[in-house]
């Protein structure tokens, strides 16, 4: 497992570029919205520690994770430097994940190919509700924080 023993949350903050004068945007999907407000938090505390100014940081609901790539497209039209698409899927009993989580995750590689602003994937794609918590602000710390870390590093790599 790729977390195991691994706290999502830690980052040296020496290593990062500041995130002063960047814009972000950040997307949540509204469903499983206990582990994605998670997510938010730990996103938006990251940026905010990292130099950005709550004033800087625009964030956009959608109902669900496979609107994440509408409201993503969008969000790049803001004058934003890097948009954070944030969502859950948890396994059902259905085939209904595979098509979420594969069409998600190619609609935002596909905004990543098609745009110059860099979209971060913070998609938690597990196969149980506790997964999802351990990974969204438990004890595996969260992964928001860590999709804020590559958003500062891919705003400093956009911008060259």
């Amino acid at each position: 497992m790729a977390t195991a023993n691994k706290n999502l949350s830690e980052y040296d903050k020496t290593t990062i570029p500041s995130a002063k004068n960047f814009r972000f945007g950040i997307v949540v999907s509204e469903w499983n919205d206990t582990v994605t407000e998670g997510l938010f938090k730990g996103a938006y505390d990251a940026l905010v520690d990292c130099g950005a100014t709550s004033e800087n940081i625009l964030r956009w609901n959608v109902p669900g994770s496979f609107e994440l790539i509408y409201g993503s497209k969008k969000m790049q039209t803001q004058n934003v430097d890097a948009v954070i698409a944030i969502g859950s899927v948890i396994q059902g009993e259905t085939k209904h994940f595979d098509f979420v989580c594969e069409g998600v995750s190619q609609g935002i590689k596909d905004l990543n190919i098609l745009h110059d602003t860099p979209v971060i994937f913070c998609v938690l794609t597990d196969n149980n509700l506790q997964q999802a918590i351990d990974r969204s602000g438990g004890k595996h710390g969260n992964k928001g924080t860590e999709a804020a870390i590559a958003a500062i590093k891919m705003a400093v790599i956009s911008k060259t």
